[in-house]
């Protein structure tokens, strides 16, 4: 049985690795709320007239992380909607601060071998470009799992459709609106 539909008034933030599932449950979970969907590494090529992989290669990850900060500030700052960010978005102090604070912000996490299997699928990862992810991915994931894990909200994103991720999302929205 589906979950009742919570009425959002701010932003829901999808954070977590790459290869969790942000931009596709973020795209079903917006249908299924009646949000907008942005992905903000889609925003952030926009204004950069670049892809992310040659906006890392030509200016370096430090240019692309000011890039993205200014980005999410954009897109958070107006009506409610799904924004995916990249997988490093949320590490930058000011950017989680400033989500934590307006948005909504649920943590997808998911396995590692899940996360590698997805991952393989595209090659357009600069930090994966070339390299087994398995390695990376954990490494990754031991940096970044504790400070994903100050999300509002927390979903597994496992190897089951997308549709059961938007479900745990939408029905851990309505228990948090209900706490409210």
């Amino acid at each position: 049985m589906a979950a009742t539909l919570p009425r959002p008034d701010r932003c829901i933030v999808l954070v977590g690795l790459m290869g969790a599932g942000k931009s596709t449950v973020g795209r079903r979970l917006a249908r299924r709320l009646g949000l907008p969907f942005v992905d903000s590494d889609d925003e952030i090529e926009r204004a950069a007239d670049h892809s992310i992989a040659e906006i890392f290669d030509r200016f370096g990850e430090t240019s692309f992380r000011d890039g993205e900060r200014r980005v999410i500030r954009r897109l958070i700052g107006g009506p409610p909607k799904v924004i995916a960010t990249g997988g490093g978005a949320f590490m930058d102090e000011g950017t989680r601060a400033l989500l934590l604070e307006v948005a909504t912000v649920v943590w997808l996490d998911a396995e590692v071998p899940t996360l590698a299997e997805r991952v393989a699928r595209r090659d357009t990862r600069p930090l994966l470009r070339g390299i087994d992810p398995v390695p990376r991915l954990e490494a990754l994931a031991a940096a970044r799992n504790p400070v994903y894990a100050l999300a509002h909200l927390h979903v597994r994103s496992e190897r089951v459709p997308h549709e059961a991720a938007v479900e745990a999302i939408v029905a851990a929205l309505a228990e948090r609106e209900q706490e409210r």
